[in-house]
């Protein structure tokens, strides 16, 4: 190994809520450096969500990635010219950058008007179980059981 391990950055939480998760999230939002729109995308999103659930946001929030967190994922592995899906535990970073990923992806592609409802409609459909974003951990586990018998070429 030539180069040494790039270095972990930290942010710090976000202002209103003083919470990590969600300054994540805005960064996550975030298109063209514009953090200030995306933080109030994230908010705007948050107040909705606040509106038609009667519960705290960030509570929706937490909940929402909890349900949209994999916790193993198939990676390709090469054996002898052969390559094979390895059903591998995923690491808590990760399963907190997939679910983010994934609600952000989801919430892109729905149809409704703005994005801060897009964003309110599938954290609270992710937090409720349901939802594409749900449905894509779901798809994820299924890989990983299917291959469950290349298990044993982990690494």
């Amino acid at each position: 190994m030539r180069k040494r391990r790039a270095e972990k950055r930290y942010i710090k939480p976000d202002p209103q809520y003083n919470d990590l998760l969600v300054a994540k999230f805005v960064n996550y939002i975030m298109l063209d450096g514009k953090k200030s729109t995306s933080r109030n995308v994230v908010y705007e999103s948050f107040n909705l969500i606040e509106k038609r659930t009667k519960k705290t946001p960030l509570e929706i929030f937490k909940k929402a990635i909890s349900n949209v967190q994999p916790m193993v994922e198939v990676r390709s592995r090469r054996v002898g010219g052969a390559t094979y899906q390895v059903p591998m535990e995923v690491r808590p970073e990760r399963r907190i950058s997939l679910a983010l990923r994934w609600i952000k992806k989801y919430a892109r592609d729905r149809k409704d008007k703005t994005m801060a409802e897009r964003l309110s409609a599938e954290l609270i459909a992710a937090s409720n179980g349901e939802g594409s974003a749900v449905k894509k951990k779901d798809e994820v586990h299924r890989m990983a059981e299917a291959n469950k018998a290349f298990a044993h070429f982990k690494w």
